[in-house]
């Protein structure tokens, strides 16, 4: 690959559109061991959609998300990153975000097995 020359590079640095990240969050899924993810842990790839449900009735977590891939409870997210999302979830903000698999290692210990990444969609028509 040839090297750009100094006027090159801030030439194509100024005609490049700066888009910023759509990254809200990523975390472990916590309690998948406890859940429904190793009945379908083969299915459980990257990039795979999962969905962000509040749970306010949580006995444990009153700001509780589940998160579900298909039908299937996976586990939850972290409670030290579930208040914003559990907020807007529960007032029904829930098609701001959308969330996959980000990363997979089943030969780690369940609770590190996989992660979740939640970003903002991109509403912006392309018209």
């Amino acid at each position: 690959m040839e090297k750009m020359n100094t006027e090159e590079l801030v030439a194509s640095l100024k005609n490049h559109k700066f888009e910023p990240s759509r990254h809200v969050a990523d975390f472990h899924v916590a309690g998948f061991a406890y859940y429904d993810g190793l009945d379908i842990i083969d299915e459980l790839t990257l990039g795979k959609p999962v969905r962000l449900i509040a749970e306010p009735d949580n006995p444990y977590d009153p700001e509780a998300v589940v998160i579900f891939y298909q039908d299937k409870k996976l586990g939850y997210i972290p409670k030290d990153k579930n208040s914003l999302f559990s907020t807007l979830l529960y007032f029904g903000h829930g098609d701001l975000f959308e969330s996959k698999i980000q990363f997979v290692n089943k030969e780690s210990h369940p609770e590190r097995q996989f992660r979740v990444v939640v970003k903002i969609k991109d509403n912006r028509s392309n018209s």
